[in-house]
């Protein structure tokens, strides 16, 4: 099991006050994206904003809470998400949770941030054309 990374006691705050208004710009900035995806028990449409990255033909997304946020377990048991992202809207299927300490995947640039705040556990998603 991977420790528990440093952002951990930031996710209530973000939840309530920086996802709301990260939500506006999220799915056009590079880097960021709006994943939209359905709770596996209520079936209620959720909308997060997320770092994404572009990995040829599939994304990654940096699980800066760990694996057992409950966005991550809906998009495992729906097995699909749909992300919006520089003004465009892909859908992702074949969701894949990884362990990557060296966090190969992420660019070059975000690698010691993810370091510090010991970020070791990935999502990937291939991309449905």
């Amino acid at each position: 099991m991977a420790p528990r990374t440093r952002l951990q006691f930031l996710r209530r705050f973000t939840i309530r006050f920086v996802n709301p208004i990260t939500r506006l710009v999220a799915g056009w900035l590079p880097g960021f994206g709006i994943l939209r995806y359905r709770g596996r028990t209520t079936g209620k449409e959720y909308r997060t904003p997320m770092n994404v990255f572009r990995r040829g033909d599939q994304m990654v997304f940096a699980l800066t809470y760990g694996p057992d946020v409950q966005w991550v377990k809906n998009v495992l048991v729906a097995g699909t998400l749909d992300v919006r992202t520089m003004g465009r809207d892909i859908h992702l299927v074949e969701p894949e949770l990884f362990h990557d300490p060296a966090r190969r995947q992420m660019p070059a640039l975000i690698r010691p941030f993810l370091g510090f705040m010991r970020v070791t556990e990935f999502l990937r998603m291939r991309i449905e054309p």
